[in-house]
């Protein structure tokens, strides 16, 4: 009696140690997801307008995400979620620096740091950088990767732009996904490239298992003098250890152990204790044997990476582009206006004189009509070009801020503080120096190279799965058996009681001394016999590589033909420049001659007015000419890749969304202050 009394204490010690354990745990746990409930929910559009204001610095740091947790100094970081902070909608200080007086005055060299500090575009893409990072996370603990999306973010109205993708090509300011670029793409997004193809790989990331449990049992057995039940309870205590290496080698190791205690007479011990070691280790032989199948996902997890900076490069240069043809835009409208309201202010003194010489009667009534028409007229050409002026302003304003929120911002002028020039001698550079400097140096080249170092890889892994499984293992086990033995009783000379108590420590000791050991060593092979899936994946793989290759070699021809019909352009518009150049200079003369043949009274008003259309419409025509060369200049940088070089612009400072370099835009000359005046409405005709 006084044996089952201790049994039963010792099971329900045991059970009190579990229920603890699981309390312990379900507390844990609970407090885990009270942090997760007492986590902030995304704010609402309200709480977002009201925190959207200006500060002083909003950098954003790449290598925040850019690792993942370990085990020191906080052992539990690893198991912890991380929370990514809220995206920072407020516009930099940098637009509060360029405001006067309600008015937003901006150089091109001010609009592109402040694109590169608030364009959403940019800022969007910025993310990727640390996607793709955890990509190679994934792939260091043994996993594939899930792929990276590098197309273009296209959310800037008033500019266009195209690249290439690892795995998506981006479209829409929300990066819409439609497959991969080049080789494996597919429409929408139905096709699935075979890139990372191969045998299976092992986690790298080791693995602790352990099972605690606590079982009782009662049997009924019977016996010479009738039914009797047996009690049984069992404690189980067992762990596992599992480990990927590089090379396809797999370790697990298994430490079990059990406590039993029972009443029945045919147990030789009670308490008995079992304890069992047994390692185990595998190496595949053919597929799935080096270092390339098996770490094949950390390469193109680490290249995916270097597309992605590469892409976000792209990025910068597209969103650059976007933002210097939007503010020769901005120009040409702000010059178009103040040319329509000269026009329109000599064609209302024209109606003005008109309008007296009618009523002394040196002159028809019908030129006061025709003088009124043409006041109408040039009233409504001047009100389309302020109106698309304001429309350019908001597109500026749009590309430059995160929010326009601020209700300064949203009725603010944009003032362009820069002119059009054009120098006086066109550098001339030979078209194959371009064309060179193009290959060595577009974004979407290097992407190309280097998805095509990933299929290169894939390819050799393909090649590595057709071949049969065979691996070799070999395993260590070892066993230990202790407790109490259970009494003896004979029914002549009575119980005796036991002898030879064998503790826990002595079955540890049994299985280090390995007193029962066992062990072995063996292979297992697996052929599939037809390998038609593996053929599928090697063939395929084969022409994907080929196909990209083809791809990159298409692409070289269209970033020649790119580069010539820049240069192309460049002259073409520098020839239109000087075309307009001279219909002004013409339509001056033509226009000044005709008012002193009028004053001398040998012309009409109606000639004159003639005159200062034809002046017009040349003005208009060298203000169009103008912005197209300075685009057709933003185009061949672009073309040759030479974008960010020609400006100065450091890469550090657009992952970080801060300028600590201000850029330099060649080709821009000041505006005199006193013409940065915001045009004047249109004044209204006299009746």
């Amino acid at each position: 009696m006084e044996m089952r009394r201790m049994q039963r204490s010792r099971v329900l010690t045991a059970f009190h140690r579990a229920a603890a354990l699981f309390l312990a745990a379900n507390m844990v746990t609970a407090g885990w997801a009270q942090d997760a409930a007492s986590v902030p929910s995304a704010p609402s559009a309200q709480a977002q307008t009201q925190q959207a204001v200006p500060s002083k610095s909003q950098p954003f740091d790449v290598r925040e995400y850019s690792k993942p947790e370990s085990h020191f100094p906080n052992p539990l970081s690893p198991y912890t979620p991380r929370t990514v902070a809220q995206p920072k909608l407020a516009n930099t200080s940098r637009i509060d620096q360029l405001m006067r007086d309600g008015k937003l005055y901006l150089s091109m060299n001010d609009a592109v740091a402040l694109a590169l500090e608030n364009n959403l575009d940019i800022a969007i893409a910025r993310y990727n950088l640390n996607i793709a990072d955890t990509d190679i996370w994934r792939a260091n603990a043994g996993s594939s990767t899930r792929g990276v999306n590098t197309g273009l973010v296209q959310g800037t109205p008033g500019g266009t732009g195209s690249g290439v993708g690892t795995t998506s090509t981006g479209g829409g300011a929300g990066g819409t996904t439609s497959g991969s670029g080049g080789a494996g793409a597919g429409t929408a997004g139905l096709v699935t490239s075979t890139s990372g193809v191969g045998a299976a790989v092992p986690l790298f990331d080791p693995i602790l298992t352990g099972t605690l449990q606590l079982d009782q049992t009662r049997a009924q057995s019977p016996n010479a003098f009738g039914n009797a039940f047996t009690d049984t309870h069992t404690a189980t205590y067992d762990f596992g250890y599992q480990q990927g290496f590089a090379w396809g080698t797999n370790l697990s190791v298994g430490f079990n152990n059990s406590r039993n205690t029972s009443t029945s007479t045919f147990q030789t011990h009670s308490p008995q204790l079992n304890s069992n070691f047994r390692a185990t280790i595998s190496q595949p032989l053919l597929s799935g044997f080096g270092l390339l199948p098996n770490t094949r996902f950390i390469k193109i997890a680490k290249n995916n990476r270097e597309i992605s900076d590469v892409a976000f490069r792209l990025q910068v240069i597209t969103t650059v582009n976007q933002i210097e043809n939007i503010y020769w835009d901005l120009v040409n409208a702000y010059e178009n206006v103040k040319v329509q309201q000269d026009s329109l202010t000599l064609a209302q003194k024209t109606f003005s004189d008109n309008r007296k010489q009618v009523e002394i009667g040196t002159l028809a009534p019908i030129e006061v009509v025709r003088a009124q028409s043409v006041v109408a007229t040039n009233q409504q050409s001047l009100i389309v070009a302020q109106t698309n002026l304001q429309l350019q302003q908001l597109l500026m304003k749009n590309a430059l801020s995160r929010t326009l929120v601020d209700p300064v911002l949203a009725d603010a002028e944009v003032i362009p503080t820069d002119t059009m020039s054009v120098p006086d001698k066109e550098p001339v550079v030979p078209t194959q120096d371009l064309v060179n400097e193009a290959l060595a140096h577009r974004a979407e080249l290097a992407e190309s190279r280097i998805d095509l170092t990933n299929r290169s890889i894939t390819t050799r892994s393909a090649k590595n799965a057709l071949l049969p499984t065979l691996s070799l293992f070999a395993y260590y086990q070892g066993s230990g058996l202790g407790g109490s033995p259970s009494p003896y009783c004979d029914p002549t000379i009575g119980c005796k009681p036991p002898t030879g108590t064998v503790g826990y420590g002595d079955v540890l000791n049994q299985l280090i001394d390995s007193n029962a050991p066992s062990k072995g060593a063996g292979l297992q092979l697996s052929i599939p016999i037809r390998n038609r899936s593996a053929q599928a994946d090697q063939v395929r793989a084969e022409l994907e590589y080929r196909q990209a290759q083809m791809s990159l070699q298409q692409q070289e021809n269209k970033i020649r033909i790119e580069v010539r019909n820049a240069q192309f352009s460049v002259q073409q518009f520098r020839a239109a420049v000087d075309a307009a150049r001279a219909a002004v200079e013409l339509a001056n003369q033509s226009l000044d001659a005709e008012q002193k043949k009028y004053a001398l009274g040998a012309s009409t008003s109606t000639l004159v007015l003639q005159n200062d259309r034809d002046l017009t419409q040349a003005q208009s025509n060298l203000v169009t000419a103008m912005s197209n060369y300075q685009k057709a200049r933003v185009e061949l940088d672009r073309t040759i890749g030479a974008t960010l070089d020609r400006m100065g612009i450091l890469m550090a400072d657009a992952e970080r969304g801060e300028v600590t370099k201000m850029p330099s835009v060649p080709y821009v000359t000041p505006r005199p202050v006193e013409q940065t005046t915001p045009a004047n409405p249109p004044a209204q005709p006299q009746q």
